[in-house]
């Protein structure tokens, strides 16, 4: 069975307990991310002067938007590497192919000089 994990962590003054599977210092990079998110917010003109489900609402949506382009980011990963890949294989199948064409021209070089 897996153990569980807790953390204290500090968000925006505020002291949670955090329980996971995640090591200590990650549930800590989690709250470190967060607190990087409100003080970024915090930054926006008129942002403090909004109600606090206002505030908690736009750092959720800010997180939503780094998590979809983070998504978006991975699927342009994959799909490059895919295409990486393919190439690698038409190079490898291209330099097998030439390999096999020196090993003939040299067997009829070779041919050539005997006959």
């Amino acid at each position: 069975m897996d153990s569980k994990n807790y953390a204290e962590v500090l968000i925006d003054g505020e002291i949670y307990t955090l329980e996971g599977q995640e090591e200590e210092a990650y549930l800590q990079r989690v709250a470190s991310y967060i607190n990087e998110k409100i003080s970024l917010m915090k930054k926006q003109k008129g942002y403090t002067k909004q109600s606090r489900d206002y505030q908690v609402t736009m750092v959720e949506l800010n997180i939503a938007d780094d998590y979809f382009k983070s998504q978006e980011r991975v699927h342009q990963l994959e799909e490059q590497n895919r295409s990486l890949e393919k190439e690698a294989y038409s190079l490898k199948h291209e330099l097998v192919t030439t390999q096999m064409k020196l090993e003939k021209a040299l067997r009829d070089l070779e041919e050539a000089k005997k006959g």
